[in-house]
């Protein structure tokens, strides 16, 4: 097992459509006893009409304004806001195959039993395979180009405070989430304990 890592009170987990961050982050949030807001939750209203930009941005900042949490999602309209806050950064980083895998499974359990998500929204089979706003479609356009843009950003000063952890598969995930025990207490850290990157195999 690898060591357990340095894990915050503020954590953003970002990843493609279809990663698990909502599943991560609940786990997170469950095991270090912190608040859990999910920025699909946010952002959706009734019938998949997306929220105002100024009206989610508040509901971000709201969701956190304490000094503990766990958030999941990629949204680059509250990434400023959320990267900044935040002192550690998951980042779910899975092969497209594993990602369409799990995209099915939680697709067809979503449409099978029409289970309601935010807003009382809910899949369809269309939505899911046969339009151009399908999942896999969206999986397929975002994985590498998010890939790149993450890499870049986390090269940069402005997020040079985050404590990243990149996971490349769902195996190194939970290795990395067994773990993960307790939350240190708050201390002054320097810039370079700040920086430490935990990569899975």
């Amino acid at each position: 097992m690898i060591p357990a890592p340095p894990i915050g009170q503020r954590i953003v987990v970002v990843g493609n459509t279809g990663s698990g961050k909502t599943t991560l982050a609940r786990a997170l949030g469950q095991r270090l006893d912190l608040p859990h807001a999910e920025l699909d939750a946010l952002y959706w209203e009734a019938n998949w009409t997306p929220a105002e930009t100024a009206v989610f941005q508040a509901r971000v900042s709201q969701a956190i304004a304490g000094e503990r949490w766990v958030v999941d999602g990629n949204y680059s309209k509250a990434r400023d806001l959320l990267w900044a806050r935040a002192d550690t950064l998951v980042w779910l980083d899975y092969p497209l195959l594993v990602i369409w895998r799990q995209l099915l499974r939680r697709g067809l359990r979503r449409v099978i039993t029409q289970e309601p998500l935010w807003q009382e929204n809910r899949e369809t089979w269309r939505g899911l395979f046969f339009s151009r706003e399908s999942l896999f479609l969206w999986a397929l356009q975002k994985q590498w180009s998010r890939r790149r843009q993450y890499a870049a950003l986390l090269r940069g000063p402005e997020y040079a405070h985050l404590a990243v952890h990149r996971l490349r598969t769902p195996r190194a995930m939970r290795r990395w989430l067994a773990a993960v025990t307790a939350v240190p207490a708050p201390r002054a850290a320097s810039r370079g304990e700040n920086e430490n990157v935990a990569r899975g195999d």
